[in-house]
């Protein structure tokens, strides 16, 4: 299994600190991520906080410029979005600005996307106007057609053109093309068994899962059937989970800390391990063995904003180093 980190939460950044500061924390999270292992870094792609981890006005800087900057501070580390919302930039302006990403990193882009789902956020940015927020099944099919758009963009000579329901480019260039090649990694965030896994097995490289143990298998199951139906071969996708890991010597302790830090999210659904990795070095280091053993091959961990630090050499002494 391969390590990611997210930081999702920039309002701690701010804590006792300036905006010119900012960099240096930054800085310092995601150097010490690349030197003692991980993967990859991410982080959100959201305007303003979401409501499970703080409220609208806490201080949120914006995804893609973030991961910008640190492609010019990091040398290895992968670089994305978990997740960028489809409905944010139009799907050749977001080709073209991971194209750019993908060159200036040297090759470290790996592009998450979703269908966006945070209707306050979309309504108060101008993004969809009150009440005309689209269906989820609208969303779907405007993810389909985005992912099309990105996939001709980056690959297409020498421009692509499409013409959907919904987005329509006529000869639009991407010049220079990603370095990676095919193209960089597209993950799909999302796990609904009818329409979002189905995109997974016609487009993406990589998926993002979340429920329990057997939440997962089952998702598994179906992504499976999906992958059968369209002719994709099913060991060809990144199988990924996002969680909130806390470790503590005390079980019931870190099970109230991982409760604290989702504020809005039931307890049963913490209990469960939904949304979060907790317990002791020994009990963590299972669990993540059993995600391994339901499918999972990449877990993108983040940690208590308070804790970040400490949490991070935790992770890598008792988890990463004893798996290398």
């Amino acid at each position: 299994m391969r390590f990611g980190l997210q930081h999702p939460n920039f309002s701690f950044d701010y804590r006792d600190r300036d905006a010119s500061q900012i960099l240096d924390s930054l800085k310092n999270l995601v150097t010490r991520a690349e030197s003692m292992g991980f993967d990859s870094f991410w982080v959100m792609d959201h305007f303003h906080q979401i409501p499970i981890l703080g409220t609208p006005d806490q201080p949120m800087l914006e995804g893609w410029t973030t991961i910008s900057v640190l492609a010019g501070i990091t040398t290895r580390i992968k670089l994305g979005t978990l997740v960028t919302g489809g409905l944010y930039r139009y799907p050749s302006v977001l080709a073209k600005i991971a194209a750019t990403l993908d060159v200036l990193s040297k090759g470290r882009l790996f592009l998450g996307i979703g269908a966006s789902y945070f209707e306050g956020e979309s309504s108060a940015y101008g993004i969809t106007s009150s009440g005309s927020f689209p269906s989820n099944q609208e969303r779907l099919l405007r993810l389909e057609e985005a992912i099309q758009i990105i996939r001709k963009m980056w690959s297409e000579e020498p421009s692509a053109s499409f013409n959907g329901t919904y987005y329509q480019i006529n000869n639009a260039y991407c010049n220079p093309k990603p370095i990676q090649k095919p193209s960089p990694s597209i993950l799909v965030g999302g796990s609904g068994e009818r329409k979002t896994l189905k995109i997974v097995a016609k487009y993406a490289d990589a998926c993002n899962l979340f429920g329990s143990i057997e939440t997962i298998k089952r998702k598994l199951d179906v992504l499976k059937e999906h992958c059968k139906s369209v002719g994709r071969d099913y060991d060809s996708i990144l199988k990924t989970k996002l969680d909130l890991v806390v470790i503590d010597d005390s079980e019931e302790i870190a099970r109230k800390r991982a409760q604290q830090f989702y504020k809005g999210i039931p307890e049963q659904q913490i209990r469960d391990r939904e949304f979060a990795i907790y317990g002791t070095r020994e009990n963590v280091s299972r669990q993540i063995e059993l995600l391994e053993e339901a499918g999972i091959q990449y877990l993108i961990a983040h940690f208590e904003p308070s804790r970040e630090l400490e949490a991070l050499d935790i992770f890598s002494d008792n988890i990463i180093k004893k798996r290398s």
